[in-house]
């Protein structure tokens, strides 16, 4: 095949942008921020599990409270009741009866309010641990939805850079020769380098050096001649840095 040798020089910037297409892809498929979202979406449930479950705590707490207080209400109402009618009875028996009843219901109260404040700090307890728990939640929330927006703006902009890419491309592909680029293409397409600058008696492409046989061929093509890279078969742009 025979190519003008700024044609085939032109192919060196089509590889570049190959190259950087390449890279944006990989960016806009894989943006850094993925990883952790995945892992803070997955440590949702058990955080917000383990909320409910201190958050049930100190529901039961409350409730243990609630039960405890009207406990000391209707204590507390049998004492003034019994005190009103100590001060009617006039028979010592009965007013003897209401004194120790009265004595019984004080003990009474009293548990019940050393109950109460043993809960009292069981639920403070409990309530600082759902407050705890509540701001590492908000935090992983506010973690998740930071990343994917910086997630989802990488993702914009290089889907605005391939998209620039692919136009640049599409201009450096119009300015060469059609079958230079189907030589190219087809080169990419197996996987390789489509071209590669040969310098210094190496492919830039798979980084070999070329043995003194084949760079004897090379010196005798012509200068449109294209070559081919023995090792890689990549198109080998020949400059005068290339040691022929």
């Amino acid at each position: 095949m025979k190519a003008a040798p700024a044609d085939q020089l032109r192919l060196l910037d089509l590889a570049d942008l190959d190259a950087r297409l390449r890279q944006t892809e990989h960016a806009r498929r894989n943006p850094p921020q993925a990883a952790r979202v995945k892992e803070l979406l997955e440590s949702r449930p058990a955080l917000s599990h383990e909320l409910a479950q201190r958050q049930s705590a100190v529901d039961d707490l409350r409730g243990e409270q609630d039960r405890i207080e009207a406990d000391v209400k209707v204590v507390q109402a049998r004492r003034d009741r019994d005190a009103a009618l100590l001060q009617t009875v006039s028979n010592p028996k009965d007013a003897a009866g209401l004194e120790h009843e009265l004595a019984s219901l004080a003990r009474r109260q009293r548990e019940l309010e050393d109950a109460e404040l043993e809960v009292m700090e069981q639920l403070e307890t409990a309530e600082t641990a759902v407050a705890a728990q509540e701001a590492l939640l908000a935090d992983t929330n506010a973690e998740g939805v930071r990343l994917s927006a910086e997630a989802k703006q990488l993702v914009a902009d290089a889907t605005a850079r391939v998209e620039e890419l692919a136009r640049d491309r599409a201009a450096v592909t119009a300015s060469v020769p059609a079958d230079l680029v189907a030589q190219y293409e087809r080169n990419t397409a197996r996987g390789g380098v489509g071209a590669a600058l040969l310098r210094a008696r190496t492919c830039t492409g798979c980084h070999m050096m070329l043995s003194g046989t084949d760079l004897g061929v090379l010196r005798q093509a012509e200068a449109d001649d294209v070559a081919l890279c023995p090792e890689c078969g990549c198109i080998l742009v020949r400059t005068g840095e290339s040691g022929l």
